[in-house]
């Protein structure tokens, strides 16, 4: 991580020294006792510095991951509403003085020189304007179970190259307050959604992406908004038929991904005579469900941030038109080393109904924003730039 608080003195004047012969060591002679002393002090130098750069990363995640067990606590003890309101999920500050933090977003994420950034205008030294793009406004819509504390990584990257991005909490997710064992429609699910799109002044677009089950999600908003919607991308995600429900799309793997079906824990408001409210993930089954391929601490980050998939909207068969969903232009990202949805699934949706491009993330996750961060933001700068014409 860059430290972007760079300080600049006036020279001070220098003086004169004679020149100073340097000892050359051979290692491994015995008359280069200084030289083995000096490397050895090199060396405790650098590993100090390189601890000290760890614990400092440590302290950043355990920060974040502290701040999204109390809002989980809260929750879960107060049942209140919390005392914000935001459609997109809060980092908490880090020690960095106000002048100098980046600017925030519209994703409501304050952004600290803790963040990982590329070079200053790297996509704009590529030869392509943002002013050229039919749009510069990612939506970026998560799967079930996460929120949009999972796409820090992209928010920063995307950020850094100028782009305007909004990260969204869906109903029941990340800091939404509403009672996820409530939600009986996929309309209510997605409406954080929805009002912002509806929203949008006229003229003005978005690239959507989806994740996982936000793929469903995307699909309902580009039914219901197919000219506020640039690009449609499908990240791992349900990218659905007509009629189809992801339920039906999770039907198709249930025999050959026995991980997925001892991970499910089917939660019962209702009681055990009425259909599941609500579905968890066993935790102890996460990494190798969804994070084989992710840094530790980002697992650790989404252990304590996850919460349940509403069930109710899991079950419920869009209803997508030619006209209005079909006009919309869609990209799909496969993740090769998914253990969630598999690639045969993923292969067999692109079939059902191909998109305009498929691209390959090797050696991704569940979870490219964690596993392969860096390779995602390219896709994404790629699918920003394939002209409108």
């Amino acid at each position: 991580m860059g430290n972007l608080c760079s300080l600049f003195t006036p020279p001070k004047p220098v003086k004169k020294r004679k020149p100073i012969t340097k000892r050359q060591s051979s290692i491994g002679a015995s008359s280069s006792g200084s030289g083995l002393n000096s490397n050895r002090w090199n060396n405790r130098v650098r590993s100090s510095s390189s601890r000290r750069d760890n614990k400092f990363e440590d302290a950043v995640v355990q920060e974040h991951a502290l701040a999204a067990a109390a809002i989980l606590f809260q929750q879960q003890n107060g049942g209140g509403s919390l005392p914000f309101d935001r459609s997109a999920s809060q980092r908490y500050q880090g020690s960095c003085s106000k002048k100098n933090q980046l600017p925030r977003s519209s994703s409501s994420r304050s952004r600290s020189s803790t963040d990982p950034l590329l070079q200053p205008h790297q996509f704009l030294n590529q030869g392509v304007k943002l002013d050229d793009l039919e749009t510069n406004h990612f939506v970026l819509i998560h799967g079930g179970g996460f929120g949009a504390w999972c796409w820090y990584k992209t928010i920063a990257l995307l950020e850094e190259d100028g782009f305007k991005v909004t990260a969204i909490d869906l109903a029941g997710c990340g800091i939404n307050s509403i009672n996820i064992n409530g939600i009986a429609s996929l309309s209510q699910y997605v409406k954080p959604l929805t009002d912002i799109l509806e929203k949008l002044p006229i003229g003005e677009k978005v690239i959507l992406v989806g994740h996982d089950f936000g793929g469903a999600c995307i699909s309902y908003a580009m039914e219901m908004f197919p000219s506020k919607i640039s690009k449609a991308v499908f990240l791992a995600a349900a990218m659905l038929t007509n009629g189809q429900s992801t339920l039906d799309m999770f039907s198709l793997k249930a025999g050959q991904n026995d991980l997925m079906r001892k991970a499910q824990i089917f939660i019962y408001t209702n009681g055990n005579e009425n259909p599941p409210t609500a579905i968890d993930l066993d935790k102890s089954l996460l990494r190798d469900l969804l994070f084989n391929q992710s840094p530790s601490k980002d697992i650790a980050l989404a252990s304590v941030s996850m919460r349940s998939i509403p069930f109710a909207p899991v079950l419920e068969k869009l209803s997508l038109s030619d006209a209005n969903y079909g006009s919309v232009r869609r990209y799909y990202i496969e993740t090769l080393e998914d253990n969630a949805i598999p690639m045969t699934v993923q292969e067999n949706m692109i079939n059902s109904s191909p998109p305009e491009k498929v691209y390959r993330l090797k050696g991704a996750d569940h979870a490219p924003f964690f596993s392969k961060p860096q390779a995602l933001h390219k896709l994404l700068l790629e699918i920003a730039r394939i002209s409108s014409t």
